[in-house]
């Protein structure tokens, strides 16, 4: 798949004009970061504690929305929407999702 069907490249652009040199030191926060993101939402789905669900996706969701990589971005508000309802039902579903659009987005961040 092509990097903007998972980046926002425009966006990307804008922020990569504005942090100049900071912007490869970025990515890589992004993606350690995300790692421990991800793990937090398996932890909490493991847990089947929906509260603790929201919150790792709404973190995930704010570091996506930063990367410009709205898919991401969508799936992390949809599974912070269901733990915001108190149910965990789907969430398995949606964390394979949130990884596997992750990867996507990991890749194409690569190739930037």
């Amino acid at each position: 798949m092509e990097a903007n069907q998972h980046l926002d490249l425009d966006a990307l652009k804008e922020l990569q004009a504005v942090m100049g040199d900071e912007f490869s030191l970025l990515v890589e926060t992004f993606t350690t970061d995300s790692i421990l993101r991800i793990d937090g939402i398996r932890e909490a789905i493991s847990a089947q504690d929906a509260e603790a669900i929201r919150r790792a996706a709404h973190s995930f969701k704010g570091s996506a929305s930063n990367m410009a990589a709205p898919n991401l971005t969508n799936l992390c508000r949809s599974l912070e929407d269901l733990g915001h309802n108190g149910s965990t039902e789907g969430a398995e579903q949606l964390q394979q999702s949130i990884i596997d659009e992750y990867e996507q987005v990991k890749s194409a961040l690569e190739t930037l």
